[in-house]
């Protein structure tokens, strides 16, 4: 051997050395030397697929997508990701637990839809007559009305339609102008106001203002066909079984209690906060049932939820909302996880504007031996110092358990060091992080740099309603995908750490955890022999 190749062989040396002692910084590397024989197969056959699916699929010859690359935007490749071998995979993966799910998009639209037009009590207006030039534009807004209240008018195409005026919805869908689709056109504008479309998130609304605009306008329309209490139930029961279907064991959904009641079945408003928990608590017990029915009792563990209210009211309206909780916590134990705040963190009020509601509320509580932690919105948002990003810090000082989203926190090495020091895992929404402009792709996401900084990390679909990524299984994909580090191994640590870092205690948490490992070895086994098969 010569000096030379001596030289080299002790500099790649060092040059190994060197990226595995960075590599161990990460949260996936600790688990390396006790993984099964299993374990080990099953990442090489995802890596070895995903590498072949770079030639084969993502390699820009498609006539359709002019710019194919390895996560590129959700909503134009879609189609694409569900064809795959390595989405077909990931599809059957044990997910662990959802932890970030805002409960009013988290029904696939059209299902949505088919509850509604179950009840003929709903109505439906618009402020002019639709026509092709408008119907885009114009949002429906939905109210449902007692049998004595019921309106006469038949159409909401029709040139004498009264603006604003109610139609029965069944009456309204029947009539709907031919030259607008029919019946089919009706059912399209619907869901095209609950959700956005690629022309929408990478065309006419490509900024953060704009998609956020989109994005509140398709709860303005969900809110009124969710919050009937004869719907409520039947939701949430769909929520929970498609979640168990995409490998998803356990959930803490946000729910928005910014309305105090719900519309009843008189089209009164006069169903209380305390009722829609009983209804929740309901279809979980019945949820559980089935599958245990099923022998399939070990793939849903149970939910709970996590209060929340909107960033836009005064401090002295949210101490309504903050005892609420409370009460609620007192009468629902089980089921209150902790306490949020929601909303576009850019244009709405910081945590700061409410810190002494805040401060009061975690003293309360104290006081009364209740467990509420608060599990913060924080950092969704490009910002540098703006208020928004800001509320990283806020949040951790309040002593927030999770933090949701923490886009902005790869500014911040100081409170990077601290979520890894204190166990603050991050809910991380890629999807929903690109399709609201935060980033262009998966590829300039910062997951990675809270994954190298050894963060624990749940992967989180925020409101895949809208975005049309019901499940996790696209999000883990894109996550996959947007990588070349990330592994099979990587999203199962993501998995764990999400049962881990769940509101769930003791050995209601161990539990989760162990019936977690007894699906993931199966599925790495399944993995693994699939690569036995392919060779």
């Amino acid at each position: 051997m010569t000096s030379t190749q001596a030289d080299v062989e002790s500099y790649l040396s060092k040059r190994t050395q060197f990226i595995n002692d960075e590599r161990s910084l990460r949260r996936d590397h600790a688990n390396l030397p006790t993984l099964s024989s299993a374990e080990k197969d099953a990442d090489l056959v995802v890596r070895e697929i995903r590498a072949a699916e770079v030639k084969s699929v993502w390699n820009d010859q498609n006539d359709m997508i002019p710019h194919m690359f390895p996560g590129m935007e959700f909503l134009t490749a879609k189609d694409v990701i569900t064809k795959t071998k390595v989405f077909r995979i990931l599809a059957k993966m044990p997910k662990g637990a959802l932890l970030h799910a805002h409960l009013d998009a988290m029904v696939n639209a059209s299902t949505l839809l088919r509850l509604a037009m179950q009840h003929d009590c709903f109505h439906v207006r618009s402020p002019a007559s639709l026509t092709l030039q408008n119907m885009k534009s114009t949002l429906p807004q939905f109210k449902v009305f007692p049998p004595n209240q019921f309106s006469d008018l038949t159409s909401l195409t029709e040139t004498g339609y009264p603006p604003d005026e109610w139609v029965p919805m069944s009456k309204a869908r029947e009539n709907f102008d031919p030259g607008l689709g029919g019946p089919q056109g009706f059912d399209d504008w619907v869901l095209g106001a609950l959700t956005i479309n690629p022309a929408e998130a990478y065309g006419t609304h490509k900024t953060t203002e704009k998609i956020w605009a989109k994005f509140t306008s398709t709860f303005l329309v969900a809110t009124n066909l969710i919050r009937f209490y004869p719907i409520w139930y039947p939701y949430i029961k769909e929520f929970f079984l498609s979640s168990v279907e995409d490998g998803i064991s356990y959930i803490e959904a946000r729910i928005n209690f910014l309305y105090k009641f719900m519309t009843g079945v008189d089209g009164e408003e006069n169903i209380p906060h305390r009722e829609w928990l009983l209804e929740f608590d309901r279809a979980i017990r019945d949820v559980k049932a089935e599958l245990k029915e099923q022998g399939r009792e070990d793939e849903f563990i149970g939910a709970r939820i996590i209060y929340t209210t909107i960033r836009f009211m005064t401090p002295e309206e949210l101490e309504w909302y903050l005892e609420d909780c409370i009460a609620l916590k007192q009468e629902f134990p089980h089921l209150i996880a902790g306490f949020d705040l929601v909303g576009h963190e850019d244009s709405l009020k910081p945590l700061i504007y409410y810190i002494e509601p805040l401060i009061r509320f975690q003293k309360r509580v104290k006081q009364l031996g209740l467990d509420i932690p608060f599990i913060f919105h924080a950092g969704e948002t490009l910002g540098d110092g703006t208020d928004a990003d800001m509320n990283l810090y806020d949040a951790i000082l309040l002593g927030t358990k999770r933090i949701g989203h923490g886009f902005s926190l790869a500014k911040h090495p100081k409170l990077m060091e601290i979520c890894k020091k204190e166990g603050i895992a991050i809910e991380i929404c890629p999807i929903s992080n690109e399709i609201l402009r935060l980033t262009t792709s998966m590829p300039m996401h910062p997951l990675p740099i809270i994954l190298n900084q050894g963060i624990p990390v749940a992967l989180c679909s925020d409101d895949p309603a809208v975005f049309g990524n019901m499940g996790l299984s696209f999000d883990f994909f894109q996550v996959l995908m947007g990588s070349e580090i990330t592994g099979l191994l990587t999203l199962g640590q993501m998995a764990r750490d999400s049962l881990e870092h769940s509101t769930l205690k003791g050995s209601e948490k161990s539990q989760a955890i162990a019936l977690w490992e007894k699906r993931w070895l199966k599925f790495c086994e399944y993995v693994a022999h699939q690569g036995t098969l392919a060779n």
